[in-house]
């Protein structure tokens, strides 16, 4: 991804993704389920557009809380496929609500989403991608290699020679550790 090290800095929407989330490890169940959901909704649109509604998506989707979204029914569907302010896919809004039910199952299960996908790393990109098309609506290669990438899961967030890289490394994300890097 080195056209985003050398494209996103400076940039009003890239800028501050690229330079304080991007490849950053997490383990809010939140953000995680926040970054699932944009990632999903990314497919075949340009991050900008993502990043640009951003906002929109945090107040459709209750401020991304899997709990709130996994609740939702019909009349939530409805009132999400209406709203001009997020991406308005029959199929990328049936995937946030039953990846956040889910999600909800994860956490019943190993305490948290990310305590999950701790426990199943380190993986290769193809057995991510096999479990996550297993487990989850919507995704596949592209959407979840770039979900792993920005949590620090797998590599290529940033190249080596990026500000940011430095960061992160310093955080030493589970892509680090386990020696993929």
């Amino acid at each position: 991804m080195s056209g985003y090290c050398e494209s996103a800095p400076g940039h009003e929407f890239h800028g501050p993704y690229h330079d304080t989330e991007y490849g950053f490890p997490t383990d809010d169940d939140m953000v995680l389920f926040e970054r699932l959901v944009l990632e999903i909704n990314q497919a075949g649109l340009s991050w900008l557009t993502i990043l640009k509604k951003r906002n929109a998506f945090r107040a459709a989707f209750k401020g991304f809380d899997p709990k709130d979204v996994a609740q939702y029914g019909d009349a939530d569907r409805a009132r999400l496929l209406s709203d001009a302010s997020i991406i308005r896919n029959r199929s990328k809004v049936n995937a946030a609500i039953e990846n956040a039910k889910t999600v909800c199952a994860l956490q019943a299960s190993h305490g948290s989403f990310a305590n999950w996908i701790a426990q199943q790393h380190p993986l290769s990109k193809t057995d991510w991608v096999a479990l996550f098309k297993n487990l989850f609506l919507f995704t596949g290669g592209e959407i979840t290699g770039e979900f792993l990438m920005s949590i620090g899961y797998l590599p290529g967030a940033h190249r080596q020679d990026c500000p940011v890289f430095t960061e992160i490394a310093a955080l030493n994300p589970p892509w680090m550790a386990a020696g993929n890097g």
